[in-house]
């Protein structure tokens, strides 16, 4: 009887011996650099908006009611540029990330991104000591807000396609890490207000460690493509999904015998129960990559739900939740940090708790119609945001006047935003084959952007209805 042979043909064999041995000595290491990845992504631009005072405060832009008159004449309206300027960039940038990553290099496009980001805040960090013209800085703090969320939209979009090529439990440590974020810039926030920091000198700190956040989270990117582990998965992308090792991280390989003479100890890749995977001579010669339209009819619920998340979520958070005020328990100093307590830190914190139960459990599965209703159930908490205690509304109708039963509806507001986006953004690449998984990732980082504008552009209208 003659042993069929299954060879790593077109690779070097030796090499992906050495890669399978030592496969489970650094995996934890790859989870640590998806999980600063993550964290990089997003951490720069929440530092960012956290110093929202400072420059309020540089552009005389009245921060409260009770500004005097001549102050609400103020021809800088910071916050709604700010918005305007974020989201269009991201928005373009995640859809051209989509469609034109084929031809622009993996590695320009992630650490060119992280470099231009490390610039553009040392810049801002240096302006703050810098004194100029009111319509001079406001120019270019608006520049930099363009050109911030512009090399972030293709730094977030190249990420999760990288991380779409991996098992889906390393697309929850990398959404993990985007949620720690929240958490460093609502602490920041904490802290600020607790110690009574001048606006400056929490902007300086601000600013800077985002540059320190950044320079890691580019050196961790250059550590990843050495690392053994991880190198398998990188140096599989290209290859159909049949024969991709992730979707049994048990695999193992076996030296074969020789039994006749065209099988001299060759290499054969096995699974955990003994059976050969088929030749990786063929997968080599499929087709070339799906296009983006074939792409995005495989994954278009996973790519709906992600929208639907983030819709729901930016509608209420903060424009509404930031509105809300103690009823009584939170007073003298507590009445001050209620807010970034309640409404901030709770959400980051709860946010972070969903996304990292993925790595857990994941349910409903990706096939079950039972995921795409639990994510439009979401929306029961934007009128349960509305009935909490918010002084400023046109209409005294307050259900939920109490302060724990807003920060019992903000905890289950951010866990389930963490874990249906997590979910969502970790189902998608599972729908395709692993050459396309870049590509599903980039199309949902475009669509996770568009439920961010929507929901940006809703919370003026829920802001109208109050």
């Amino acid at each position: 009887m003659k042993t069929h042979c299954y060879t790593l043909s077109g690779f070097h064999t030796q090499s992906w011996w050495i890669k399978m041995q030592c496969q489970l000595d650094n995996r934890g290491l790859v989870a640590i650099i998806f999980f600063i990845l993550g964290m990089g992504t997003l951490l720069p631009w929440n530092f960012f908006i956290t110093a929202f005072d400072y420059f309020n405060e540089r552009l005389h832009t009245p921060t409260s009611s009770n500004a005097s008159e001549s102050d609400q004449t103020s021809p800088y309206m910071f916050d709604n540029m700010c918005v305007l300027l974020s989201q269009l960039p991201l928005l373009l940038f995640t859809l051209l990330n989509s469609f034109l990553y084929q031809h622009i290099p993996e590695r320009m496009r992630i650490a060119g991104s992280m470099v231009f980001i490390l610039l553009l805040f040392i810049l801002t960090a240096t302006l703050v000591k810098v004194k100029m013209e009111q319509d001079l800085f406001f120019s270019i703090t608006m520049a930099i807000i363009w050109f911030i969320n512009m090399f972030g939209a293709v730094l977030q979009g190249s990420l999760f396609g990288l991380v779409g090529k991996f098992p889906p439990k390393y697309s929850s440590w990398f959404m993990s890490g985007q949620a720690m974020a929240g958490i460093f810039s609502a602490v920041a926030m904490l802290v600020s207000k607790i110690s009574k920091t001048d606006n400056e000198s929490a902007a300086l700190g601000y600013f800077i460690t985002p540059c320190a956040a950044t320079l890691l989270t580019l050196c961790c990117y250059s550590v990843l493509p050495h690392l053994k582990f991880a190198g398998l998965y990188l140096e599989a992308g290209a290859r159909d999904k049949e024969t991709k090792p992730e979707l049994n991280e048990n695999l193992t390989l076996v030296k074969v015998k020789p039994v006749d003479s065209d099988c001299t100890g060759k290499i054969m890749v096995t699974d955990s129960n003994g059976e050969a995977f088929k030749s990786l001579d063929g997968a080599e010669k499929q087709g070339e990559k799906a296009p983006v339209l074939a792409v995005f009819k495989k994954i278009w619920l996973m790519a709906l739900c992600v929208t639907c998340v983030f819709t729901v979520t930016l509608s209420a958070f903060p424009a509404i939740t930031v509105l809300v005020k103690p009823n009584g328990l939170f007073t003298g100093t507590m009445a001050d940090i209620f807010t970034p307590l309640s409404c901030f830190l709770v959400f980051s914190v709860m946010d972070w708790v969903g996304r990292s139960a993925t790595y857990i459990f994941q349910w409903p599965k990706k096939d079950s119609c039972l995921f795409p209703i639990l994510v439009a159930a979401r929306m029961i908490f934007i009128p349960a945001l509305m009935f909490c205690n918010i002084p400023s509304r046109s209409y005294p109708l307050s259900l939920f006047k109490h302060e724990f039963s807003y920060i019992t509806i903000m905890s289950l507001f951010g866990m389930t935003n963490g874990y249906f986006a997590c979910l969502s953004m970790s189902y998608a690449p599972q729908f395709v084959r692993s050459k396309d998984a870049e590509t599903a990732g980039a199309l949902m980082t475009f669509f996770l952007a568009l439920g961010l504008s929507l929901g940006g552009a809703f919370s003026f209208v829920l802001k109208k209805l109050i």
